[in-house]
């Protein structure tokens, strides 16, 4: 039992030392993380998002550098296909989207107000990576959700945005640095989509815990 014991808190600290030096989050008023810039560049604009806790909404908010809101993201509630609208910050809708039931594929229809409409879905089977599809714009998401950090790119693998995820933040918080700020829309609507599907996941994984563990 005392190895046992050991052996799953070296396990945990081993998990958590590999998020955070994974972790490639930058804040608002933060340079972005120097790995980013070698490797990508400056990027044109940061946006950040930040989850509402404690809430039965489920709420997102899509700040500047300066912390000023640009866009917010509010679910129905009760929904369990969790039907979401994403706004500026002045109030004009930009999209919604919403989740397909009974599917092992964490499923996401969206639709734009700009006419545009795309499906995130995840592969099965994979023990390793997080491999997210998006179907629609032709778009790649290169790296793992999973690991905190990803990049977008266009449909000819051109670099539109790097997505990196604060480690152990009850918020849920992102930072988007853009390099095609002519698709920002559709790129702060596919991050909030996949926030959904992490968050269900999660959801999932706990719920799935508790019942083991009371049985």
């Amino acid at each position: 039992m005392e190895v046992l014991t050991v052996l799953i808190v070296s396990f945990a600290v081993i998990c958590i030392l590999f998020r955070l030096t994974h972790q490639r989050y930058s804040g608002p008023g933060e340079p972005a993380d120097i790995r980013n810039k070698d490797t990508y560049g400056d990027p044109v604009k940061s946006l950040y998002t930040s989850s509402e806790v404690f809430t039965l909404h489920h709420r997102i908010e899509i700040t500047d550098e300066a912390g000023n809101a640009v866009y917010r993201a509010e679910t129905q509630f009760p929904s369990i296909h969790d039907k979401t609208d994403i706004y500026t910050a002045d109030g004009r809708h930009i999209a919604y989207f919403e989740r397909k039931l009974l599917t092992l594929h964490e499923i996401h229809y969206v639709d734009m107000d700009n006419g545009k409409s795309f499906t995130l879905s995840n592969e099965l089977m994979h023990l390793i990576k997080d491999v997210t599809n998006i179907e629609g714009l032709g778009w790649v998401i290169h790296g793992n959700i999973v690991q905190l950090n990803f990049t977008i790119n266009d449909e000819n693998d051109k670099l539109l945005a790097v997505v990196s995820q604060k480690a152990f933040s009850i918020h849920d918080k992102f930072a988007i640095d853009i390099y095609k700020p002519e698709h920002e829309e559709e790129i702060v609507t596919l991050v909030i989509t996949l926030q959904h599907m992490i968050r269900d996941r999660e959801s999932s994984a706990a719920a799935g815990s508790g019942g083991g563990s009371a049985s």
